[in-house]
C-alpha cells in the first residue's frame, strides 16, 4: 500500500531554519512548447532528469507549492507558478497531499535562495531533487501565463539536453495529448485500506474510491465523523457491495474522465441500485456526470487556483474556492432530474449538481481546500449527514 508521507532530509528542531541555499546549478534548461515557443532558464531539482514532456498548465495560488507538486490530480502535467517566488519557506513532511510529485515538471520565475519557517526541514530544490522532479527556473513565468490564456493548455518538454528547439518542438509534438488518457491507474492506491478516528464512538462506514485522492480530503471526511475504506479506481461493483458501506465517495484525479470507461461503467450499475449515498469531487463530479448521461468537454487552458469565485445558487451565496482540473461537464447534457447547484462566476461553467430523486451530489472544485479557503467545508457534513444513521455509542 502506499504511503502518504515523504521521506524529507530530517525532522524539525522546533526552531526556525533560515538557510542559504545557493542557485543549485548554471545549468540551462529550456522549456519548449508544441507552437514552437521557447523558454530559457536555469534548471534546478533532479538535474539527473534530462527530459520530460507533459501538458504544460498554471496555476494563481500564491502559496501551497507543495500540495500542488503532491496532487496527484497534476499527473503528466508541467505546473507554472503564476506567483513570481517560489521555496521562500521550504519544505515539510507535513504538507503532502500524496506518496510523492506526480507532476511532470516545474516552472517558476525564481527559485528563493533563502528558505525560512519553523516547519521546514528542507529547500524546495532539495524537496524536487529527492522525489525525481526538474524543475526550471529565471523564465518569464508572465509571458507563458498569457500565452497559455490565449492559446490554451499546450503540450511541451522541459530538457537539459544539447539538442536544437527544432528537435525539442518535435518531442513536444509527439508527446501524448492529455485527450483520451486514463491516468488514474498510475496513481491510484495499490491496496485497500482504512482511516477512521480513534474513538469509541461507532461512524458511518464511507468506501472511498481513490482516483488520485488528495490527503486531506480523507482527513476531512474523518473529521466529521465517518469511518473510511479506501480502495483502489479499479474496484468492482461487487467489491464494493462487500464492504457493506453507508456511503461511497468518488475522489479527484487526473486525466480525461471520459477515458476512464470501466469506473464509468461500474458507476453506471452503482447508481440502477439506488441503495447509497453518493459525493464526487472533481474528477469524481466528471465521472458521476458520465455516469447519469452526461457529456464532458476539455477547457481551453482550465481552472488552478485558490481564489475562484463559484456562486452556491441554494444559498445564494458565493465561495472562494480551490480550483485544479483541465475538464467541465456540459450541463446541457445532464438528465432533467439533475439540478445545478453551484455556477463558476469567471466563465458560468458547472461547479456542482445534485439528484432530485437520489442521494447524489457532487461539486467540481475542492472543498477541502489544500491549499485555498474553507468556505465550502460544509458539504462533507451534508455527506455524512445525508446517510441518515443513528448511531448511538
Amino acid at each position: 500500500m502506499k504511503h502518504d508521507t515523504i521521506t524529507t532530509n530530517g525532522e524539525s528542531n522546533g526552531e526556525s531554519p533560515s538557510s542559504f541555499i545557493p542557485h543549485p546549478s548554471s545549468l540551462s534548461a529550456r522549456l519548449v512548447l508544441e507552437n514552437g515557443a521557447v523558454f530559457r532558464g536555469n534548471a534546478f531539482g533532479a538535474l539527473d532528469v534530462k527530459r520530460n514532456t507533459g501538458e504544460v498548465v498554471f496555476t494563481t495560488s500564491i502559496t501551497g507549492y507543495q500540495e500542488i507538486l503532491t496532487d496527484p490530480s497534476y499527473a503528466g502535467q508541467i505546473v507554472t507558478m503564476t506567483n513570481p517566488l517560489m521555496g521562500n519557506y521550504g519544505a515539510n513532511a507535513e504538507d503532502l497531499e500524496s506518496w510523492k510529485p506526480f507532476v511532470s515538471g516545474f516552472a517558476v520565475r525564481e527559485n528563493a535562495e533563502r528558505y525560512s519557517n519553523w516547519r521546514a526541514t528542507e529547500s524546495l530544490d532539495e524537496f524536487l531533487a529527492q522525489n525525481g522532479i526538474l524543475g526550471i527556473e529565471q523564465i518569464d513565468t508572465r509571458r507563458l501565463v498569457r500565452l497559455l490564456r490565449s492559446e490554451g493548455a499546450m503540450r511541451g518538454v522541459l530538457s537539459t539536453e544539447a539538442l536544437s528547439d527544432a528537435e525539442l518542438v518535435e518531442i513536444a509534438r509527439q508527446s501524448p495529448k492529455m485527450d483520451g488518457l486514463d491516468l488514474t491507474k498510475g496513481v491510484t492506491t495499490d491496496g485497500v485500506y482504512d482511516m477512521e478516528q480513534t474513538s469509541a464512538k461507532k461512524a458511518p462506514h464511507v468506501v472511498v474510491i481513490d482516483y488520485g485522492i488528495k490527503q486531506n480530503i480523507l482527513r476531512k471526511l474523518v473529521d466529521h465523523g465517518a469511518r473510511l475504506t479506501v480502495m483502489p479506481s479499479t474496484t468492482t461493483l461487487e467489491q464494493i457491495i462487500e464492504q457493506k458501506p453507508d456511503g461511497i465517495f468518488l475522489s479527484n484525479g487526473p486525466g480525461d474522465p471520459d477515458a476512464v470507461k470501466d469506473t464509468i461503467a461500474m458507476l453506471k450499475k452503482l447508481i440502477k441500485r439506488e441503495e447509497h449515498p453518493i459525493f464526487g469531487i472533481c474528477l469524481g463530479h466528471q465521472l458521476l456526470s458520465l455516469a447519469l448521461g452526461g457529456n464532458t468537454y476539455k477547457l481551453k487552458f482550465g481552472h488552478r487556483g485558490a481564489n475562484h469565485p463559484v456562486k452556491n445558487l441554494l444559498s445564494n451565496k458565493i465561495e472562494i474556492t480551490s480550483q485544479n482540473h483541465g475538464f467541465a461537464v456540459d450541463w446541457k447534457t445532464m438528465p432533467k432530474d439533475c439540478e445545478l447547484t453551484h455556477l463558476n462566476l469567471n466563465d458560468q461553467t458547472v461547479e456542482g449538481f445534485r439528484h432530485t430523486k437520489l442521494p447524489i451530489f457532487a461539486v467540481q472544485y475542492h472543498p477541502e481546500a489544500s491549499p485555498g479557503p474553507h468556505e465550502s467545508d460544509y458539504l462533507f457534513g451534508q455527506f455524512i449527514e445525508g446517510m441518515n444513521l443513528d448511531y448511538a455509542d
